[in-house]
């Protein structure tokens, strides 16, 4: 409860223990055994800052603050507790505070998102439970991204980078050190398994802006932002991987203020232990910076766990406000566990804190605070004050009710598509590919015009070869033509003297017939003359002759019979 300008927790018997809002900012612890009221604890702390004016933010992990949207309700209990500390003299009243729900899943609040870049190669190798090696690897990763002018806004973009990486491991060993396929493909499998457990909703834009979680309501009091913690309770690495961001976001963008009269902003980190389990070296010394500098911008970091030991001696050194309710020893672990608790309060001469640790009921806390000097006070066993918002979870229902009406909401509801890596590096792939088949169609071309070429080729050579052999056949067929024109040249020379021989000869013939017939006719001739001469000599002898043997008939046949035998003789002669 804020009262006369301060954070009222609890009383000391009529002892008010406070915490002075400028020491607010030195962070604080509260811790304590399952069921011994941390959880009203925090609640009363929150209510009170929000009292102030001082926006809150803390990590529902069992689902039981939502409550503070809804006004308390009255009780026997109640009442008993608000006489035992005379509320009703500083002006308790049941109240709803100004409440804003988150959800990094998107699901039962404002969507809570961020980028990849800003959550930053560290918290993601956390997140994916990376080794160094693999570590080293995605920071590479990240330095080449912005030497390239990438976003990494969303998981797609991560994959992409990573495949991109996978596929140009030689190039880029030569400029960033040495990336094995192998430990990519590790690094992928981290990736895909920060996918299936709702990564793909949380990273993405637009991602949720520092300043909303400033906000105040219209009458001053400071908003309570409430992050949804029951499933994300299911995974301890991004819950812690995203409260190291919130811290690392509120440390990298406040500017130093140094110690206001009031914080800025109190943030509550419930199960702490989460923060700080299984953790590199590296990262631890990251949260102690940021818990050691974070107090001169305003903030104030309040751990809630069971045991103070689970927070690292460097942090616990810096918590200056601490509320201890009630530890069990059983076991000898336990027992020194109480005993360093008691061993971090100043020792109150009234009882034994040691003692006291074992002894509180639930609503009891052992505090110590900070006083104007900043100096511890000495520890009070306290009873704590009720809170004035409802005690317990609402409804799904109610809690949507709350934020649907949020203006929040409505900024972030609708995931933004960007054009960052991935478009970047399809778009390179897509001109790669398209570079790639413009190649291999020029290439293709290329075959198939050297393809042409040497059928064209061999075409000429067998067109030249045919043309050859064409010569070759015609100036054989020309050659034989020749010789065949040769041969019957000489042939027909043959045939032509030939023919000259026997034309000469039957010219000879014909001559010698000429001549033969000649002769015959001068033989006929002769013959004729001589064969008239004959009968005409042998009629005149046989007419002779017959005339004196036979008389003129004798005479007649006498004389043509020697005449007949006169030509027949003659022209025998003359054959």
């Amino acid at each position: 409860m804020f009262f006369e300008n301060k954070i009222w927790i609890g009383n000391a018997g009529d002892k008010r223990v406070s915490i002075l809002p400028k020491m607010a900012n030195r962070h604080g612890l509260i811790a304590g055994a399952t069921g011994t009221g941390k959880t009203t604890t925090l609640k009363v702390l929150a209510e009170s800052f929000s009292d102030a004016g001082v926006p809150v933010f803390l990590a529902d992990i069992k689902g039981d603050l939502s409550g503070m949207c809804r006004p308390g309700e009255d009780s026997e209990n109640m009442q008993e507790r608000i006489r035992r500390f005379s509320l009703d003299e500083a002006g308790f009243s049941y109240k709803e505070y100004p409440t804003a729900f988150w959800d990094i899943y998107c699901k039962d609040g404002i969507p809570l998102r961020t980028t990849v870049s800003e959550m930053g190669p560290v918290l993601l190798a956390k997140l994916m439970d990376l080794n160094d090696t693999q570590a080293d690897i995605l920071t590479c990763l990240f330095k080449m991204s912005d030497d390239e002018g990438l976003l990494l806004v969303d998981i797609k973009d991560l994959k992409a980078m990573l495949q991109f990486a996978s596929e140009n491991t030689a190039e880029i060993s030569v400029r960033y050190g040495n990336v094995t396929k192998q430990s990519v493909a590790a690094i992928i499998r981290g990736v895909v398994a920060l996918e299936a457990a709702g990564g793909d909703r949380f990273f993405t834009e637009p991602g949720f802006n520092i300043a909303d979680f400033f906000k105040t309501g219209l009458d001053g009091r400071g908003t309570i932002n409430i992050l949804d913690g029951r499933k994300l309770a299911s995974d301890p690495t991004l819950y812690t991987a995203f409260l190291l961001y919130l811290l690392s976001e509120l440390f990298e963008t406040l500017p130093e203020i140094g110690d206001p009269e009031r914080p800025r902003m109190i943030f509550f980190f419930d199960e702490a232990h989460l923060l700080f389990d299984d953790i590199s070296k590296a990262l631890r010394q990251k949260i102690e910076q940021i818990v050691k500098l974070i107090r001169s911008k305003g903030v104030g970091i309040y751990f809630c766990t069971q045991n103070p030991r689970d927070i690292p001696d460097e942090v616990l050194a810096q918590l200056g406000n601490k509320i201890q309710h009630a530890l069990h020893a059983y076991t000898p672990a336990e027992e020194r566990a109480i005993k360093t608790a008691a061993d971090s309060f100043r020792v109150n001469p009234e009882f034994d804190t040691k003692t006291a640790v074992t002894e509180l009921g639930v609503g009891e806390a052992l505090i110590s605070v900070l006083d104007e000097e900043g100096i511890p006070t000495i520890v009070e066993r306290c009873k704590v004050l009720p809170p004035r918002s409802f005690m317990g979870p609402v409804s799904d229902e109610e809690k949507q009710r709350v934020y649907l009406a949020d203006n929040l909401y409505l900024s972030y509801k609708d995931p933004i598509e960007t054009d960052s890596a991935y478009e970047f590096l399809e778009r390179v792939k897509s001109q790669r590919e398209l570079a790639a088949r413009e190649a291999l169609e020029a290439e293709k071309e290329k075959k198939e015009a050297e393809k042409r070429a040497a059928e064209e080729a061999k075409e000429a050579e067998r067109a030249e070869k045919e043309a050859a052999r064409e010569t070759e056949r015609a100036e054989r067929e020309a050659a034989k033509e020749a010789e065949r024109a040769k041969k019957a040249a000489e042939r027909e020379a043959e045939r032509a003297e030939r023919e000259a021989a026997k034309e000469a000869e039957r010219e000879k013939k014909a001559a010698e017939r000429e001549e033969a017939a000649k002769k015959k006719r001068i033989k006929s001739a002769a013959g004729s003359v001589a064969s008239s001469a004959a009968g005409t000599l042998g009629r005149e002898v046989g007419k002779t002759i017959g005339g004196k043997v036979g008389g003129s008939f004798g005479k007649t046949i006498g004389g043509n019979v020697v005449a007949q035998l006169g030509r027949s003789i003659m022209g025998t002669l003359f054959k």
